[in-house]
């Protein structure tokens, strides 16, 4: 639903009579100068007072803490001091605290600073040298004091006894047994153990009133609804067992809530366990509400309607930024969250307002923000039947007097675990309560009143009508100038299974591919990429599709670049409203997964926009300057006949890109797809026809390699534009050149790579891990882009192979058309022996494979290691991922032996190094360098895709410097003076002076 829809309601649910408005005013003010009076207490407070997140040093010391107790080696470790703190200005904060430690951290800041860095003096370069050991072991326990403040404790026995203290006296706790997401089965089966142990240790002290904290995806490591059917099941009996054992310690248990995409999941585990009869009388099952999201209302309705008690923690929300990006990589039609802060205060207030009138919940708010609190208190009256709840380390001074004068409940929400561990949590949501437009942050603003503070979100939603922030555009207006493809949520359950269907169902007369599923060695017909099908022509079938395309150019070329374009857009519109169809041939005839086929539409349709979008400003005539009396004019215009070949793993999206752009250009196009998915080739090409390209200006041509040499062997071919391997496009290069009086034929090329990523020891493994299967196996490996060879820094090799080893055992290979499946058959029979003939050569060496199904073209997803990086030196187009190590401080010439293969397509860093990331800027020689995410997935207009060296010629495709090579350019001069003088000069009027 759009933002305004679903904020009217609650518009009226959240406002406040006047003089309820008044009451609200008078308490916040009393919260707020509590609040006041907390922050200047204590050195941590004013540490983050004096360093708050919109200077450079704030976000200095956070990038620090993120990633420095996860650094095992000492050059790395000063490396990343040195990146954080060598050019921030920590003399301005000096002595300006009101805290002498502060005040004295900050002085070791400036005297670490001038440690750290290389310039200087002999002298100071020498200091630098010494000063190293010192330097780390003082920002070493500076970190962990950090993990103290905001980490309850490192078990939960410390913890508990940390709840003892005195500054605790009347809170309770929500212990969160906190890491990030599983992303193995051993992690999982840490997190239950860990969450097992701790509910019998709070048991141990049931009068204490402390609660345990559960986060699903902590507990399955393929929580995702593709994996619906193992996963739902398998988490509701984890939590069942969980929920169990709090019950008979009789203590409370709290399902933390998630990205929204998990939301339908989350709901149907915790309704299962809500069931369960076991759990009949026990008044301690909870759940977590977030209010940023669109559906958080109807969540609240849903809990009440469990018909038991439920315990109702509502938030403001932990991933709206993620969330963000999220629908907008997607292109989905809209948000499913609000897009403005005080939105999301908005909706909190109505679901608070539900939550306090509920039959069956009790609530509990989590909240920082003195408004917030004095609403909930205006509205609930005499009543204490709710909590409220703070994070722990943050938003002191806001409850004491509540809990310790007035007898309301507060609990802490409470990390426990190793500092080394938490401290990127810590660094989340130091981040989400220092955005700008956060309470916490807002409150440590001097230039803000106090009723700037208090300001009621209410009447700030209402003044702009609930409209979405005007920063944040719908997906399909996220590119501009260009419309965004539609994409469809495959992270919803029924839109999931009604493609997987629709898939299955769809009548495709135009595959000519045999099943990838029947045994290779037996029944499957043998066929390489040099072997057409039945369907492939003649050297004269090629040659008369070339004099058609011929003999249709000047008028097409003649055809004004607008309509040209306008034909493209319609295009794209033929081609997402034929998506399913589409995709059914991308999935059974390209063997690419559900989501890959949706990724193909989506590019080719981008392709189309953002062609049509660029031919509108690059291919319109340009006046030129010169003296007066002349005009001068530059023209672009197309060269002729096209010949376009397209590879089989990216069937329509690089197939349709190559003619769009041709076409646009003014060119006629003979197209000629790869042998192995002819059948998606032939409907792109019937829409393009639909969509009013002439049938003459682009002809399909079908065929192995007679075809495509008949093709470029044609000295009618004006142009060519290919994809596919380093060794055929040579072969082409070659072609071009052996008829001396045939003109100079423009090449476009993309091929292959050995694409590397590199990760050193301050790089996140959970990340690394996540990125490096996605980039490594999915699509089988199949793309041009993905990850050949992995390069760990030593240090920390043995701990990211153990999470990869892990990570690999949960990839389900299989029937591409299941929703299940992340990696289906390789294309062919010829790629099927090639891969594996390789992969047995090297059997001694592989450090992980997995189980593939008995027959069909299976490639396995194999980890090989190699002795050295220079071992590899050919590209392997499937799921092998080959894993080499470097030594700390030679990222420099670890990037230098990587170019030295002479490949240059994709390069992968992770490294929380800035200074590293520009290395890999200046040395890599690739055409697509990814900084600490995955490698795959190039989007157009965003990612211009295209490699250098062995890896093709450029320009770049989906980049604004495509459509140039396809045309000619022609400059017209033209004296305007010669038939009778400079009218134009002649006629100037005096100016004044």
């Amino acid at each position: 639903m759009a933002e305004p829809d679903v904020l009217k309601p609650l518009l009226e649910r959240a406002r406040l009579t006047p003089d309820s408005r008044a009451r609200v005013l008078d308490h916040s003010a009393g919260l707020i100068a509590d609040l006041r009076a907390a922050q200047n207490k204590g050195w941590v407070n004013q540490f983050l007072q004096e360093y708050r997140l919109n200077s450079s040093e704030g976000v200095a010391l956070l990038s620090l803490a993120e990633a420095f107790l996860r650094v095992p080696d000492p050059e790395t470790a000063d490396l990343l001091i040195a990146d954080k703190l060598g050019d921030a200005d920590w003399r301005t904060h000096a002595g300006k605290s009101n805290s002498a430690l502060v005040n004295s951290a900050t002085w070791g800041l400036v005297v670490g600073r001038v440690l750290v860095r290389e310039e200087g003096n002999a002298l100071q370069r020498l200091i630098s040298r010494a000063g190293e050991p010192f330097v780390r072991q003082a920002v070493g326990a500076a970190m962990k004091m950090m993990g103290e403040v905001f980490v309850m404790g490192r078990t939960i026995d410390e913890a508990m006894k940390r709840m003892r203290r005195p500054e605790n006296k009347g809170f309770t706790a929500s212990f969160d047994m906190l890491g990030e997401a599983a992303r193995t089965k051993a992690d999982a089966e840490r997190y239950f153990a860990a969450y097992f142990d701790a509910i019998r240790a709070v048991g141990r002290d049931p009068k204490a009133g402390h609660s345990i904290s559960v986060k699903l995806s902590a507990l399955h490591a393929r929580y995702e609804v593709a994996q619906w059917d193992s996963c739902v099941p398998e988490l509701s009996d984890m939590l069942a067992q969980l929920a169990s054992e709090a019950a008979a310690q009789n203590i409370a248990l709290t399902v933390d809530a998630e990205e929204s995409e998990r939301l339908e999941m989350s709901l149907e585990i915790i309704g299962a366990v809500a069931q369960r009869p076991e759990l009949r009388g026990w008044d301690g099952y909870g759940m977590a509400v977030q209010s940023y999201g669109k559906r958080a209302r109807s969540v609240i309705g849903w809990a009440d309607g469990l018909d038991r008690p439920m315990n109702v923690r509502l938030v403001k929300g932990a991933y709206w930024d993620s969330e963000i990006k999220r629908t907008q990589v997607e292109g989905l039609a809209d948000y499913p969250l609000f897009t403005r802060k005080a939105a999301t205060d908005v909706s909190y207030l109505a679901c608070a307002r539900d939550m306090l009138d509920a039959t069956n919940i009790r609530p509990a708010f989590a909240s920082h923000n003195a408004l917030t609190v004095a609403t909930i208190l205006e509205w609930a009256g005499n009543s204490r039947d709710f909590e409220f709840q703070r994070l722990h380390g943050m938003g002191e001074g806001l409850y004491e007097r509540l809990v310790r004068e007035h007898g309301h409940h507060c609990r802490i929400y409470a990390p426990v675990g190793g500092h080394r561990d938490l401290l990127a949590y810590l660094v989340r949501r130091l981040l989400e309560n220092g955005a700008n437009s956060s309470f916490v942050h807002q409150l440590a603003d001097a230039g803000l009143s106090d009723a700037e503070l208090m300001a009621d979100p209410v009447e700030k939603i209402a003044a702009v009508g609930g409209t979405r922030h005007p920063s944040i555009p719908l997906p399909k207006d996220l590119m501009g100038a260009w419309g965004n493809s539609e994409g469809i949520d495959l992270a919803e359950r029924e839109v999931l299974r009604e493609t997987a269907r629709a898939i299955a169902s769809a009548p495709l007369p135009l595959i000519a591919t045999p099943s990838p599923f029947v045994s290779s060695e037996v029944e499957t017909p043998s066929r390489s990429a040099d072997q057409g099908f039945s369907t492939s022509l003649e050297t004269n079938g090629v040659s008369a599709a070339i004099t058609r395309a011929h003999a249709a150019f000047p008028t097409w070329s003649a055809t004004p670049v607008e309509t040209r374009a306008a034909i493209l857009e319609r295009y794209a519109d033929l081609l997402e409203a034929n998506r399913t169809e589409l995709m059914a041939y991308a999935v059974r005839e390209a063997f690419k997964t559900i989501p890959d086929a949706l990724g193909e539409i989506r590019e080719a349709a981008d392709f189309c926009r953002y062609y049509a979008m660029q031919a509108r400003g690059i291919l319109a005539p340009r006046i030129l300057p010169g003296p007066t009396g002349e005009r001068n004019e530059l023209r672009m215009m197309g060269r002729g006949v096209w010949a376009t070949i397209a590879p089989w793993n990216f069937p329509l999206a690089i197939f349709t890109g190559q003619n769009a752009a041709a076409l646009v250009a003014g060119n006629s196009v003979v197209a000629k797809p790869a042998p192995q998915t002819p059948g998606i080739a032939a409907r792109a090409v019937e829409l393009a026809h639909e969509a009013g390209v002439p049938r003459d200006a682009l002809v399909l041509v079908t065929g192995g390699a007679e075809a495509g040499a008949a093709l470029t062997g044609d000295t009618r071919i004006a142009g060519v534009a290919f994809t596919g391997s380093t060794a055929t496009a040579k072969a082409i290069a070659r072609s071009l050149l052996e008829d001396d009086n045939r003109p100079i034929v423009p090449l476009i090329a993309e091929t292959g790579g050995i694409n590397a990523m590199i990760v050193d020891s301050t790089a996140l493994p959970e990340q690394v891990v996540a990125d490096v299967i996605a980039s490594a196996f999915r699509s089988a490996g199949q793309r041009c882009s993905a990850l050949r060879l992995l390069i760990v820094q030593e240090e920390v090799a043995e701990t990211i192979l153990t999470m990869l080893r892990g990570a690999m055992e949960l990839l389900v290979v299989g029937d591409p058309g299941d929703p299940r499946t992340d990696v289906g058959p390789v294309i062919d029979d010829a790629a099927y022996a090639k891969l594996m003939a390789y992969r047995e050569s090297v059997k001694g060496r592989w450090i992980k494979t997995v189980p593939v199904p008995a027959t069909g073209r299976f490639v396995p997803p194999t980890a090989i290691r190699l002795n050295d990086l220079d071992d590899l030196n050919q590209e392997w187009f499937g799921p092998l991922l080959h894993v080499a190590t470097w030594r700390a401080g030679e990222l420099h010439a670890t990037i230098e032996r990587v170019n030295a293969k002479r490949f240059g397509l994709t390069m992968g860093l992770h490294s929380r190094i800035a200074r590293s990331a520009e290395i890999a800027e200046a040395t890599a020689k690739v055409g697509n360098l990814y900084i600490n995410r995955s490698m795959i997935g190039a989007v157009v207009g965003s990612q211009p895709f295209g490699g250098e060296g062995l890896s093709g010629t450029g320009p770049k495709a989906g980049g604004p410097n495509y459509l140039p090579r396809f045309c000619v350019e022609r400059a017209v001069s033209v004296d305007t003076t010669s038939a009778g003088g400079n009218a134009s000069l002649l006629s100037l009027e005096e100016g004044a002076g």
